[in-house]
């Protein structure tokens, strides 16, 4: 089996995103960007070379949704050979990242990988704030945008409010139908399932 090694460490600084913070203006991408350009300027790193880029990420949710590991790379000039993936380990998300990118150098599947993680919480998945993605000179990327997939407001708002629509025909239903002596509360109907 092929030994992995670390060739460099990047820190990406630590700060509030809250309104007051010293990082309200940072985005998670932005964050993640800046540690991939790091890497590639203080190695002279051939992106070429990276075969994937995987980042941990408790919640891949607004800004750090989609996979921000493919987003960043695109946005940190990185070859479009670079694959990337987003990994959830919860608070062992960057190091399930780190141990994956190793695991695939060992198995012979990369040549190179990038392990890390990112992650922005400001006050939960409400208090994300919503920008659209682009780099410093205002640029656009498409491409990250087609590929995210990202969902129109009218499938957000049915998205975010079907468990409230569940629940109150659990209720409805639980309040109408009859119930004969020794038959259970718990018994549910279809819509409760």
């Amino acid at each position: 089996m092929t030994d992995a090694y670390i060739y460099d460490a990047v820190r990406t600084p630590r700060g509030k995103g809250r309104k007051d913070g010293s990082l309200h203006e940072v985005t998670p991408v932005r964050l993640a960007v800046t540690a991939l350009q790091a890497i590639r300027d203080r190695n002279k790193l051939d992106t070429h070379l990276v075969d994937d880029v995987v980042l941990g990420c408790v919640m891949p949710i607004g800004e750090q949704g989609a996979d921000i590991a493919r987003t960043a790379a695109v946005v940190a000039g990185y070859a479009e050979t670079v694959s990337g993936v987003q990994v959830n380990r919860f608070c062992a998300s960057g190091l399930e990242a780190t141990n994956m990118a190793a695991a695939q150098v060992m198995s012979g599947q990369s040549q190179a990988a990038i392990g890390g993680g990112v992650e922005i919480d400001v006050a939960g998945a409400d208090g994300l704030r919503r920008r659209r993605l682009a780099d410093r000179s205002g640029r656009r990327h498409p491409d990250v945008l087609r590929a995210a997939g990202h969902l129109g407001r009218p499938d957000r708002h049915q998205v975010r409010h079907e468990p409230r629509r569940r629940r109150r025909l659990c209720r409805r239903d639980r309040r109408s139908a009859p119930r004969r002596r020794g038959t259970p509360a718990t018994s549910r109907s279809r819509s409760c399932r």
